[in-house]
């Protein structure tokens, strides 16, 4: 019997505007987070990766569907950067969720029943000035300001790249997202499809993560920041591979 849960039909949808922060955590502490099947996307052999990603989304839906059957939502999805190796031998670097929120309770109830992202309902607020723009949420203690500027952005205070090129190797979504179900022993495989795809550097001038304080962390650091807009994006028909 097919899993509604699984990803059963490929889905659409359009990015209004996608912010992406990454955060730089030492590996060993997030070793345990992810399932045994994946392993941690490290860099310089030390730091692992978490990314806050907030994305404006436009007329999600099944592929192909009509614009009746659409979703638009405000989504703050938590993911680690992680790698995968199939059963052909290929090794496939995607995320792992932690934890998904959205301004609809539409889309938490329809996320919940087709995905394995854990959907809650949260609200999202945001503020502009010709400075910046702040995204907040009071339920969920989630704010980040972002600055409004023309001249060049430096990597954040602190980064672990050492360039925007490197920090580019980690800017999400990545092409494939993975569940894993412990008690089947299979893993979950998502790939999404984009064109266009020209993350820009921006400028975060203050962030309060709540989340991520819970997660007990020695520390986390801001590595990148990226946004992309515009972009059209689907997701493939969920695929499941037996692990071990």
């Amino acid at each position: 019997m097919i899993s509604l849960k699984n990803h059963p039909f490929a889905v659409e949808a359009f990015f209004e505007r996608s912010l992406v922060l990454t955060f730089a955590v030492p590996k060993d502490e997030l070793s345990e987070t992810i399932p045994p099947c994946l392993e941690l996307d490290v860099y310089d052999e030390q730091w692992a990766f978490i990314a806050v990603a907030m994305v404006q989304t436009k007329n999600l839906k099944p592929k192909g569907f009509p614009k009746i059957f659409a979703n638009d939502f405000f989504l703050i999805g938590y993911r680690i950067f992680v790698k995968y190796r199939d059963n052909r031998g290929r090794t496939l670097r995607g995320l792992y969720i932690l934890k998904s929120e959205t301004d609809s309770k539409r889309m938490e109830f329809l996320g919940n029943i087709f995905t394995k992202y854990s959907y809650t309902t949260t609200d999202i607020q945001s503020i502009h000035s010709d400075q910046q723009e702040t995204i907040f949420s009071d339920k969920s203690k989630f704010s980040i300001s972002i600055a409004h500027t023309d001249t060049e952005i430096p990597l954040p205070t602190g980064s672990v790249f050492k360039s925007w090129k490197e920090a580019r190797r980690y800017a999400g979504p990545l092409p494939f997202t993975f569940s894993f179900d412990a008690a089947k022993k299979e893993v979950l495989i998502i790939e999404g499809v984009r064109k266009d795809w020209n993350p820009i550097p921006i400028a975060v001038v203050k962030h309060q993560l709540d989340f991520l304080e819970k997660l007990s962390l020695s520390q986390y650091q801001l590595a990148n920041a990226f946004a992309i807009y515009n972009i059209p994006y689907y997701w493939k028909k969920g695929r499941i591979e037996k692990w071990k």
